[in-house]
């Protein structure tokens, strides 16, 4: 018996047992190593807080149940293949947090061998990152903004530094994320402190004050790449005062569909491998936290999904891990 972490209402989830699957033709069954939580959509799960005209689009492309409860969700586990057609072999999936699973061999996804097997489940992260700066299309000696210092807020910050000549600021309101930023050779600023006149404004706090401040910091006629999503809350944005006159361009950018710049070239299977390339980056192992135990989780989420908690990726670390 394999067992999962649901969901089952107001903040509140379990370990279930359910059957662990023999892999049929073109299946592969993996017992998991490592799994990630993503801590601002998971948040809005576990609360409820999914609203009911999202519930189809917000499904997850292996989890169970329904929105708002019962539902297993999750979309960040790392393991090895022990039956099907490429046994032993190291691979990413976007299921939900379980200790072994059975899936299509298509959706078990490799991680290079360069990649730990830790860091490899920043992969999703890293999809969300990826199809941002494809959104933002940012050019070399940029000035550059990320409000938020989330997961998401951060791998944009280390992809837009390894640029040549761009100048990337992390603002954020904790300014213990300050050593974050700078271990991945980004500037950090708080609000008030942040630079202006940024050519490209990317914001990632999923609050009414850091949409306000990434519309403060664009310069004339810049873009400011929305990835927040709010869940069924009601946003204020200030868009009076000069947000017209400057002719600022607010762009929704979202994983679920690949950005329009790519989108007849590039397909999601071939954006995840990237997105798992690039995750050859020594410097992104400081934004994984020390390792949970699977077995405590559903006593140690509501710590984990705090809001002003660890801006680090919450770390599973499954049985087969140890």
């Amino acid at each position: 018996m394999a067992k999962a972490l649901w969901y089952v209402g107001g903040g509140r989830a379990e370990l279930r047992e359910e059957a662990a699957a023999a892999p049929g033709s073109g299946e592969v069954r993996v017992r998991a190593l490592y799994g990630g939580i993503s801590r601002g959509t998971e948040r809005l799960v576990a609360f409820g807080r999914v609203p009911a005209s999202e519930y189809e689009r917000m499904r997850a492309p292996l989890m169970a149940g329904a929105f708002p409860f019962p539902v297993k969700y999750g979309y960040a586990t790392v393991g090895r293949v022990e039956a099907g057609a490429t046994p032993g072999q190291l691979v990413f999936a976007l299921h939900p947090h379980q200790d072994e699973f059975t899936i299509p061999a298509t959706m078990a996804v490799p991680v290079p061998a360069a990649v730990p097997p830790a860091r490899a489940v920043l992969a999703a992260n890293m999809e969300t990152a990826l199809n941002a700066l494809w959104d933002g299309a940012p050019g070399p000696a940029d000035r550059i903004a990320v409000v938020g210092g989330g997961i998401v807020g951060l791998l944009i910050a280390r992809l837009c530094a390894r640029m040549p000549g761009v100048e990337v600021t992390l603002v954020d309101i904790a300014p213990e994320r300050a050593a974050l930023a700078r271990a991945l050779s980004a500037g950090f600023a708080t609000p008030d402190e942040a630079p202006r006149d940024c050519d490209l404004v990317f914001h990632a706090s999923a609050s009414a004050k850091g949409l306000a401040t990434a519309l403060g910091l664009a310069g004339e006629e810049a873009t400011i790449v929305e990835l927040s999503w709010y869940g069924a809350g009601q946003v204020a944005a200030p868009l009076g005062e000069a947000f017209h006159s400057r002719r600022l361009r607010l762009v929704a950018s979202q994983v679920g569909k690949i950005a329009p710049s790519h989108r007849t070239r590039w397909t999601h299977g071939r954006r995840l491998a990237a997105a798992l390339a690039l995750l050859d980056d020594p410097a992104l192992d400081v934004l994984l936290a020390p390792a949970i135990d699977f077995g405590e989780l559903p006593a140690r989420l509501a710590d984990l999904l705090a809001s002003n908690g660890d801006a680090r990726c919450p770390l599973i670390l499954y049985p087969a891990a140890r």
